[in-house]
């Protein structure tokens, strides 16, 4: 990969404040791109603004909640003011979950929509006419759960999987304008979307089942993020357990749903044992 491609392209990232959000913006920025920072926590962005680069005058922090139309629109409108267009949106903002569907109270479900898929929504329709016309490239940050369904976790597989229908069919309608459409699954990643993973009430977890130090690194995703994006793929799937889930899940779907149970449930305080 030549890192030149990225210098001085205008990279909005979502999501910038922590894990792979935060690790794409310091590796976009560090190829020399300008370097759209967007989050609920504006102090923490221009906190770590000078990590993602050392011109302060390449990164650009706004305060943006995805769940809200008129802040993406904001956040387009001043990445343009500043830097004139847009050549790579990366769609990272998300939030999980973690509780049997009998028992979740449905704001669990209308938060995850709003913010993994709507977020998505909002951001790229103005976005796209900059991304058309620099045929950039849009990205959405799924999971394996965008393609094979994870128990326990209904409304966050139906936001990815719903990212991942969104983008698809984006991909076709612009096939003949130059728009790249990627939808990256990173697999298990360190970071702190477990612990503020929602519960069956809407109350963060604050803790994670995984052992964080042996899962991938998110500054590992956000190089092989860059990679995709300079390559210009479609469809990215990261672990060798994810790609052999979506193998499975389509040949032999009962069977993967089996497996599944069974991995999960092996979670500690499992909400399904």
């Amino acid at each position: 990969m030549d890192t030149a491609y990225f210098k001085d392209k205008v990279v909005i990232v979502t999501g910038a404040s922590s894990g792979i959000g935060l690790a794409s913006a310091k590796v976009f920025g560090s190829y020399g791109a300008r370097v759209v920072m967007a989050s609920r926590s504006l102090d923490r962005m221009l906190e770590l603004a000078p990590q993602v680069s050392s011109d302060p005058d390449k990164v650009l922090c706004v305060k943006t909640d995805v769940s809200v139309e008129a802040d993406c629109r904001n956040l387009v409108e001043e990445t343009v003011a500043k830097f004139g267009g847009i050549d790579i949106l990366v769609n990272n903002a998300g939030v999980s979950m973690r509780a049997m569907f009998k028992d979740l109270d449905l704001k669990v479900i209308h938060t995850l929509m709003d913010v993994n898929f709507w977020g998505t929504v909002y951001c790229t329709k103005y976005a796209l006419p900059w991304l058309l016309r620099s045929k950039g490239s849009v990205v959405g940050i799924v999971s394996i759960a965008g393609y094979t369904a994870l128990p326990a976790r209904t409304g966050y597989s139906s936001s990815k999987y719903a990212i991942r229908g969104f983008l698809d069919t984006l991909r076709i309608e612009h096939l003949k304008d130059g728009l790249n459409v990627l939808v990256f699954a990173p697999g298990y990643t360190s970071s702190m979307v477990r612990r503020n993973a929602l519960t069956a009430d809407g109350s963060a977890q604050g803790e994670t089942p995984l052992d964080e130090s042996r899962l991938m690194s998110a500054e590992d995703v956000a190089v092989k993020l860059a990679k995709a994006l300079y390559h210009r793929r479609s469809q990215v799937s990261l672990s060798f357990l994810g790609k052999l889930t979506i193998f499975a899940h389509r040949r032999f779907p009962r069977f993967t749903d089996r497996m599944t149970y069974r991995y999960i449930a092996r979670e500690p305080n499992s909400p399904f044992k």
